[in-house]
């Protein structure tokens, strides 16, 4: 079996992954515009840095790690106005959801060149090109090892939490699919991803990959895509429960809420308490819930079956994180948590633009790309 090293990291240091789409300025429509805007920006070196993605229509913006969730939302704007310096001469304009309110799956083109995408399109054909997708992603720093997977299993309560709050992706293709999150129930038809097994120790994970590796599911780790996973590369745990996240603020916000979970599990561990888990049977159902119903979800909370709508119970949460976000310097970040809870997440929006707007998903583009561009929800 095959030794999986974690890297040394420094506890509770965040970085943030951007999946973003480039738009045409006309019509609305997505743009195969990243090679050439890749192109134009010129070789990433170091962090922040701006990366392609599966398809020609994606920049993945990237921030170095901070210990301040701020910081990390700051390398992300300048990285989006240093992209839109050369986008706007080339009529594309950039916004970030779910899924692209109306484009077809078919039209777009998969980046060239790039052996670990043209595998993953020859292994999943129809399911591997409908994945027209964006997300978020956000890496919190584990200094322990053995820390990892019981924290892994304590976040998995908080998955709908994540999904409701990031919930972007109401519409595919034209059609309005009664989904807070459409995303979520597309990406994890892939065969590696969705929700992460409960493991008890880091001995087991590796005896996982090696199974995976040995049978031919995956060539490297990486290819597990877990909502939520260990990232040994890098020391940390990668939280890729979010949908495409609209606003720059709302990143900010949903990465505090991410890193404060972290740290609060993590001194739960220190101070030799058991992290409380759901059995697998109840994620599964809370993540559903969460992307059908997004901030209307009303979520398991306990093994003893306890519910209690989402929105009700992160007031509760941010109550329970207030002292951590104080140590981390995210108070702020975090108590505008309490501001997408009032007035909405961005599927919320985007469905009331279309009411609007007598059903126009051309103006659903226009508000997200409005909303990137400025940085905070609309109101």
């Amino acid at each position: 079996m095959g030794t999986i090293d974690f890297a040394a990291s420094e506890r509770s240091r965040v970085g943030l992954e951007w999946e973003i789409a480039c738009v045409d300025r006309r019509s609305g429509e997505l743009s195969p515009a990243a090679p050439e805007l890749l192109a134009r920006l010129g070789a990433a070196e170091g962090f922040p840095h701006v990366t392609g993605e599966l398809l020609t229509n994606t920049v993945e913006i990237v921030s170095a790690p901070h210990h301040r969730v701020g910081h990390a939302v700051a390398d992300l704007t300048a990285m989006v106005d240093r992209v839109y310096r050369f986008a706007e001469p080339m009529g594309v304009q950039l916004m970030s959801s779910g899924t692209h309110p109306f484009s077809q799956w078919f039209g777009q083109q998969v980046t060239p060149g790039n052996h670990r995408y043209d595998t993953l399109i020859d292994r999943t054909r129809w399911w591997g090109r409908q994945m027209m997708i964006w997300g978020v992603h956000v890496h919190v720093g584990i200094e322990d090892r053995d820390k990892v997977l019981p924290i892994i299993d304590g976040l998995l309560t908080y998955v709908p939490h994540f999904q409701a709050l990031s919930a972007s992706s109401p519409f595919w293709s034209g059609e309005t699919t009664g989904y807070a999150s459409n995303r979520a129930l597309m990406f994890q038809q892939l065969p590696t991803a969705g929700l992460p097994p409960q493991l008890s120790d880091w001995t087991q994970y590796e005896a996982m990959v090696d199974d995976l590796l040995h049978t031919g599911v995956i060539d490297v780790f990486s290819e597990l895509r877990f909502d939520i996973r260990p990232s040994p590369k890098w020391g940390t745990i990668e939280i890729r429960t979010f949908d495409g996240i609209s606003t720059a603020s709302e990143i900010g916000s949903i990465a505090a809420l991410t890193q404060c979970l972290v740290e609060y599990l993590s001194r739960e561990l220190d101070a030799g308490r058991e992290i409380p888990t759901l059995p697998p049977w109840f994620v599964r159902e809370n993540k559903w819930r969460a992307a059908r119903y997004g901030m209307d979800a009303i979520i398991i909370q306990n093994r003893s079956g306890d519910e209690l709508l989402v929105g009700d119970d992160l007031r509760r949460l941010i109550g329970v994180l207030e002292p951590v976000a104080a140590d981390l310097d995210c108070v702020n970040e975090l108590q505008d948590i309490l501001h997408i809870v009032e007035h909405g997440a961005s599927y919320q929006r985007q469905l009331a633009v279309a009411r609007a707007n007598e059903g126009s998903l051309k103006a659903v583009v226009a508000a997200l790309v409005r909303e990137l561009r400025e940085g905070h929800p609309a109101d």
